[in-house]
């Protein structure tokens, strides 16, 4: 390609085309409403086991008494309640026995007459004659040489006693479940009971789902650098499925119009296409080519006031439902969530999602930007005076953000920032958000890793948030947490987490970790130094990039005081984890940074050791006796935690 040539593409590249016009949530959900019929696609019929989880179509109406006779509730007799009048211990009521046994299945023949008793198993049939059933603990068989066989009843029955009258339960002409019913094993059961074999459900709408991009590799198979493997597609098949849908995936298609343009049509033989990616009418993106080609009303939406999700793209062809979700997988699985999933369970036959909010209290401040709103994941943990909603700080390329999520809290589009103790609206994401046995805030570890998934094994549900050392020590001192796991160095002194703890906080002794320069293997600025000859060495070496972690962390801290003032080039990258650091390292995106052994040969990196450090827990004192935290001190405790941290690299 010739230069005036390459230019001319980097500069078509580099004008990306606007949003036909942002609108807000309401706007966008009332457009993409106003083209669709929001009712089930159409029914079907199948079998009873085949119904489970499905959506009943039509009423259903009984064809049969439930029970359809008066049918006895214990083992006893079935007597005639006036025959029993005044019955007591030391002054029985006695009757004579009939000549049948009213096993279940058999019709009665005798009737009860004044005087007489018939002996009934539980489920059999209350005879003509009778009104109530007397228990066999309350009666005795008098043992004499008589024809006929007495029985001695000890308590008097009341008319009605153990007996479960005919249609009692379910009467033949009434509606027993209700179109849109969700169907359990509960209702199979009362479908059974009524004799039915077969029942109308709503078809599941079946949902076209496809990936596209350049950069998108299927599970499995190797990675090469600059791809990523395609989560959205296996998330929005799954979240399909979850909503009574049925996914038809058609994979992954690379940026070519051609092929999209088949991809969507083959799509089209469902009930909706969902695409993600190529929404933003960026370089690449070429999805939104592709569905303006409709008008029918073709596209109704391109752009909302959101964050995340402002690049969705919402159209409606012959009917149906276009969606081209955004690519990051926070955003697509929001927007998924908020736009799409209403739609789908109307083609189900599912009614309305019902969200439930809580209040809480924000312990940090939020900031967010003017002009749309924003969502922020939370994740919900227990303190003192109530719930705190934790901000998950990840952006929308995260993967982990909606699953670690307890709900969302909204910062409206004029609002700017939302400060630390404000009172919140949660809205939970599904239902029965209970908070966790044990609450870990701080710094994170592979080896923390490694114990509080035993402790999930041992029964014990777990929530960890990673926010530093500081964070989780701010967070200790708030009440809002089980343990802070803490590699807190005082530059003053040099010791570790105990010069950090204030009235009303414990300290736990953890184990020891060794942090050290982390380098790719074969490096001759770092090879054959120890670390402190290579932090004097690279430090002013200004083709020498160093990848920084964030301010409040005890890696942070650690560096600070090694460098005394120093700041090399790359000192103001941040990376979130000792294992970010790694792999911007091993990535070559940076040539050195600070992190532990551990994650250094995990990566296969090389290590120079600069300093061991305490990784210790503080624990507010008023949760020392909680269980699940007695639990946990006890774990770190046993010898087996000590060879398995021991062996990952960890002393103990």
């Amino acid at each position: 390609m010739s230069e005036p040539d390459l230019r001319e593409k980097l500069r078509a590249a580099a004008r990306q085309e606007q949003f036909l016009e942002v609108v807000g949530r309401d706007e966008a959900t009332a457009r993409f409403h106003g083209h669709l019929k929001l009712e089930p696609v159409g029914t079907e019929n199948v079998s009873l086991a085949e119904s489970l989880g499905r959506v009943i179509a039509r009423d259903v109406v009984a064809a049969v008494d439930v029970p359809g006779f008066d049918r006895s509730g214990v083992d006893g007799f079935a007597v005639r309640s006036a025959d029993t009048i005044g019955a007591l211990e030391e002054r029985p009521r006695v009757l004579t026995l009939n000549a049948e046994v009213l096993t279940p299945g058999r019709a009665p023949e005798v009737t009860v007459e004044p005087g007489t008793a018939t002996l009934i198993a539980t489920g059999g049939m209350v005879p003509r004659g009778a009104d109530a059933v007397v228990m066999v603990e309350h009666t005795d068989v008098i043992d004499d040489a008589g024809a006929a066989v007495r029985v001695e009843f000890h308590r008097a029955a009341a008319p009605g006693q153990f007996i479960a009258y005919a249609a009692s339960d379910i009467a033949r002409g009434e509606t027993v479940l209700r179109a849109g019913h969700l169907v359990t094993s509960r209702e199979i059961g009362v479908l059974a009971a009524v004799g039915i074999d077969a029942v109308e459900v709503c078809r599941r709408p079946r949902v076209a789902v496809l990936s596209t991009g350049d950069e998108i590799v299927a599970p499995g198979s190797p990675l090469p650098p600059g791809k990523v493997y395609d989560s959205n597609g296996a998330i929005v098949a799954a979240a399909v499925r979850e909503l009574g849908g049925e996914p038809v995936e058609l994979g992954i298609r690379p940026d070519d119009e051609a092929a999209l343009s088949a991809a969507v049509a083959e799509g089209l033989a469902c009930d909706m296409v969902i695409l993600s990616g190529g929404t933003s009418k960026g370089a690449g993106d070429l999805c939104y080519r592709v569905i303006s080609r409709f008008s029918d009303p073709g596209i109704v939406v391109h752009g909302v006031a959101l964050k995340p999700g402002k690049p969705l793209c919402l159209a409606v062809t012959g009917g149906k439902p276009l969606v081209v979700l955004p690519g990051f997988p926070t955003s697509a699985i929001f927007t998924f969530h908020e736009f799409v999933a209403p739609v789908i369970r109307a083609f189900a036959g599912l009614p309305p999602e019902r969200r439930e909010a809580i209040p809480a209290t924000l312990p940090i401040r939020l900031t967010s930007e003017r002009g749309r709103t924003e969502y922020s994941m939370v994740s919900l943990v227990r303190t003192d005076e109530g719930l705190a909603a934790y901000p998950l700080a990840k952006g929308s390329g995260s993967v982990t953000a909606f699953s670690h999520a307890d709900g969302f809290v909204a910062i409206p589009q004029h609002q700017e920032s939302v400060e630390a103790g404000t009172a919140v609206s949660v809205q939970t994401i599904g239902r029965g958000v209970e908070p966790a046995d044990l609450v870990a805030i701080g710094s994170h570890c592979v080896g923390l890793d490694h114990l509080l998934g035993e402790m999930q094994r041992r029964g014990q549900s777990v929530k960890v948030l990673n926010v530093g050392s500081m964070g989780g020590l701010t967070a200790a001192k708030r009440g809002e947490c089980d343990l802070a796991p803490v590699h807190l160095m005082d530059p003053a002194t040099g010791r570790y987490n105990e010069p950090f703890l204030a009235p009303g906080l414990s300290l736990i002794p953890g184990y020891r970790r060794l942090q050290g320069i982390v380098f790719r293997k074969g490096d001759p600025r770092f090879e054959g130094l120890d670390g402190g000859q290579a932090l004097a060495a690279v430090a002013g070496l200004p083709d020498c990039l160093m990848i920084n972690r964030n301010p409040g962390s005890g890696t942070r801290i650690l560096t600070d005081r090694l460098l005394g003032g120093a700041k090399p080039p790359g000192y103001q990258g941040q990376a979130k984890s000792h294992n970010a650091v790694a792999a911007a390292v091993a990535q070559g995106r940076a040539d050195w940074g600070v992190a532990i052994s551990t994650v250094a040969a995990d990566y296969g990196l090389g290590f120079l050791p600069l300093r061991p450090e305490h990784y210790d827990f503080i624990i507010p004192t008023s949760r020392l006796d909680r269980p699940p935290v007695r639990a946990f001190i006890d774990l770190l405790a046993e010898p087996e935690t000590g060879r398995w941290l021991e062996e990952r690299g960890f002393s103990v």
